[in-house]
């Protein structure tokens, strides 16, 4: 029988680790996390940390948006211009969440103050709801992009990354209290209500979470302006009102739901 050599084996063995570094960076990993997997083609192991690790211990919405500037609780940090924090009144009755900042709200550090912001703001003025009087926030306080061209493409953030960052939420919701939330997207709506939602089967519906959050779930107002005919932006558009007045009809009478 024929000995094989230490040198013949160390060979293989480095045979083998660069297969594993090719299956480790395959086409296959990729589009795991384009799919939502928490597992990526280029990660390393992570320690469990998340924005829990960064409240503060004495808790106000000043308190809590300086926390929230140095957060490490997820990846996203790495790459955004800076943490975009809820803003509105701390005594608010709607607290309205969206996904994640875009790009003019991580480059000017405030909530809704793009074009869908714009929009909000259109939506609230029609069913007499100043915008003064609504606290603003996202599931997710940094900007999750990539680069085409000159451009910074949003992307959705992944689940693990919604988790990490829903901390943050569940603070500012417990400092404002709320009457009621409204979940603007499917994103802000599986962060409140802990489970995958489909919009066009609960927007305008008054729902509750574990927590005993009165929820209102409704459509982006980014997913409004994407769409290519002018008759479906409106189309869209009137429904968003029509949701948003469910909201105003259950704070004047609440007891009526």
């Amino acid at each position: 029988m024929q000995r094989r050599s230490r040198s013949g084996g160390r060979s293989h063995r480095k045979k083998a680790v660069a297969v594993g570094h090719l299956v480790g960076t395959s086409k296959y990993n990729v589009r795991r996390e384009a799919m939502g997997s928490a597992r990526t083609f280029d990660s390393k192991p992570r320690l469990s940390i998340s924005a829990a690790d960064f409240l503060p211990a004495e808790r106000s919405l000043d308190s809590l948006q300086q926390a929230a500037e140095t957060c490490r609780g997820c990846e996203l940090y790495k790459n955004a211009t800076q943490t975009v924090f809820g803003e509105g009144a701390s005594n608010a009755r709607i607290v309205m969440v969206g996904e994640q900042p875009g790009d003019v709200e991580d480059r000017q550090g405030h909530p809704f103050v793009g074009p869908a912001g714009r929009l909000l703001d259109r939506a609230l003025s029609d069913v007499e709801i100043r915008r003064k009087d609504v606290y603003i926030t996202n599931a997710v306080k940094h900007f999750k992009w990539i680069q085409r061209g000159k451009r910074r493409m949003h992307q959705r953030p992944l689940i693990r990354q919604v988790i990490a960052c829903k901390p943050w939420l569940r603070a500012e919701l417990l400092v404002i209290r709320p009457a009621v939330v409204v979940c603007l997207g499917a994103t802000a709506a599986q962060a409140m209500l802990g489970r995958v939602i489909l919009i066009s089967k609960e927007r305008g519906k008054l729902l509750r979470n574990q927590s005993g959050d009165t929820i209102c779930v409704t459509i982006h107002p980014s997913a409004i302006l994407r769409l290519r005919e002018e008759s479906q932006r409106e189309r869209e558009y009137q429904r968003l009102l029509s949701d948003i007045r469910v909201v105003s009809d259950y704070l004047d009478n609440p007891t009526a739901q």
